[in-house]
């Protein structure tokens, strides 16, 4: 079992693209450098469940859906 590390150090960022509040999520990109991870929450249920992406994964993922990878969006 993995234990996270404490997510209260998150410094939560909403996508520029996200307008007024639609659906979007937050990633804490701070915590690639302490941890390697990327949290991503809900931005509509801040207080929701958190997702943990190990950074590499996140970053081939960003890099797919800005390159079209999964269709139009």
């Amino acid at each position: 079992m993995t234990l996270l590390p404490d997510l209260s150090a998150a410094r939560w960022s909403k996508s520029s693209y996200s307008g007024s509040g639609g659906q979007c999520v937050e990633p804490a990109m701070n915590l690639v450098r302490m941890h390697g991870i990327v949290p991503v929450r809900d931005s509509k249920d801040p207080q929701g469940p958190v997702l943990v992406f190990p950074a590499g994964a996140f970053a081939a993922f960003v890099a797919a859906v800005k390159s079209g990878g999964f269709g139009e969006v």
